[in-house]
């Protein structure tokens, strides 16, 4: 007899937060637009799809603050991570899965839950009050109806930037006289074996006419609406990247650290472009970090100028979209209700989060907390030591005040973590005090520990 949870979205938040719901016993109405209504970068209707990259980002739980998001999340039952897992594919030291397996599994789990409604069509405004308990995850593509009736509730901007997308390339059409497979030093992730990831490289000459091409390239045109509208740091396209200098690619996505040419070992590659497997069947690889706004003549005809690309065959050009995310911070409480209509809950990247696991990430803690609203309880923000929790206090208030603040996406890390308090004390190596990158990696590791101990009481409760 409990009352459904109300979940706007079926993408990465809304279907962790159906799960949620549903794994704690309550119903829940999931109201999703797709296939009725497309967004300008999906192209199904299925739940969780993955539009930009096939990668959940490092996978090291004691070295890299999104691999300790993943563990909080799997201790916490996600079902993103559980189907993430499930469907993984080689990818070093990341999680990266085959796009349409995982999101085949997530709807399909969904939608045969006997807990689970699902109401295919717009939702063109606020909810009517009679929902009551409900959760918008509309992530950064809410349809114009939503999102002016979220600005006309709540009298605040809407922040936006741009997000892009990687073209991706058929395997047999790149030439491995040219390119070779290794992950950049020989690192094995989950389900890899340190030969993940196709390598094409570039001399200097090579490099520097690539630059260029990407200076003199043509570039969609965008809107007026558009046009003031900032990117997202960490998924800036690469022509973009070229504008800020010369070498900006080599020390981002086209860095040739960590790399040996077999085809030519005793010389070293002046950049180097990486292909990520895209799919299970391993036909299919993405361009690491080549998210573009370039025009798609531009695209192929530029790529194609990477040794071992000259005859790809591309399975999708680049893209680009608008993002928009709510003033978090200013609108939503602790318990991440909409003050002034706290029947609304909001979770994942209209929140202003970056990144699948962090989106889905918040769609999980929202979940929890409508959950225990639904059964007359309240359940807490997670520790704001681990993971899960500094995320929350990012939206709500993890932020510089004041009248040049500006409150923006950002993806989990160490940063957003409260230092240790005690004192730490650094080992030695080799008999000689630990310095630079082997303390800052002591330390991050100590962070990590933390987090998955202080995260156990929440995820278990």
């Amino acid at each position: 007899m409990t009352k459904p949870v109300h979940i706007i979205g079926a993408g990465m938040a809304g279907s962790e937060a159906a799960w949620q719901c549903v794994s704690m016993g309550v119903p829940v109405v999931i109201h999703e637009m797709r296939p009725h209504r497309m967004t300008d970068a999906h192209e199904t209707g299925g739940f969780a799809e993955l539009v930009c990259s096939n990668s959940f980002r490092s996978d090291d739980k004691f070295g890299n603050a999104v691999g300790v998001l993943h563990e909080e999340m799997r201790m916490a039952n996600s079902l993103i991570m559980g189907m993430g897992d499930m469907t993984k594919l080689p990818a070093g030291g990341a999680l990266a899965v085959d796009r349409n397996h995982f999101s085949d599994a997530v709807t399909t789990i969904l939608q045969q839950h006997p807990l689970v409604t699902v109401d295919y069509g717009e939702v063109k405004g606020l909810p009517p009050k009679e929902w009551g308990n409900t959760i918008i995850a509309t992530g950064p593509l809410t349809a114009p109806g939503l999102a002016q009736a979220i600005l006309s509730e709540t009298g605040e901007d809407s922040l936006a930037f741009f997000d892009a997308i990687a073209p991706i390339v058929y395997k047999d059409s790149i030439d491995f006289d040219i390119a070779w497979m290794q992950s950049r030093y020989d690192k094995k992730g989950p389900g890899g074996d340190g030969a993940d990831y196709i390598n094409c490289p570039l001399d200097k000459d090579q490099y520097e006419a690539f630059i260029q091409a990407l200076l003199d390239a043509e570039k969609t045109e965008f809107k007026d609406f558009e046009k003031d509208t900032p990117y997202f740091e960490s998924c800036l396209p690469i022509e973009v990247m070229a504008e800020r200098g010369a070498e900006t690619l080599r020390w981002g996505p086209m860095k040739p650290v960590g790399l040996t040419n077999p085809h030519n070992p005793t010389v070293k590659a002046h950049a180097i472009v990486q292909l990520r497997q895209d799919n299970a069947l391993g036909t299919l690889y993405n361009m690491v970090g080549f998210q573009t706004k370039m025009k798609y003549g531009a695209q192929t005809e530029i790529f194609k100028t990477i040794p071992g690309l000259e005859n790809a065959v591309f399975a999708r050009l680049g893209g680009i979209h608008r993002n928009t995310f709510i003033n978090s911070p200013k609108l939503l409480n602790k318990q991440l209700q909409l003050k002034s209509r706290p029947d609304l809950r909001f979770a994942g990247q209209i929140m202003g989060v970056e990144g699948y696991v962090e989106s889905a990430a918040l769609g999980l803690i929202t979940g929890r907390m409508a959950a225990a609203q639904a059964l007359g309880h309240q359940v807490g923000a997670p520790p704001l030591t681990t993971a899960l929790g500094a995320l929350v206090e990012h939206v709500t208030g993890g932020f510089m005040d004041g009248p040049k603040a500006k409150f923006q996406p950002m993806n989990v890390n160490f940063g957003l973590f409260p230092p240790i308090e005690e004192e730490i004390v650094y080992p030695k190596v080799d008999g000689k005090r630990m310095r630079g990158k082997a303390k800052t990696r002591y330390r991050k590791s100590l962070l990590a520990k933390r987090a998955l101990q202080d995260i156990q009481g929440w995820a278990a409760a």
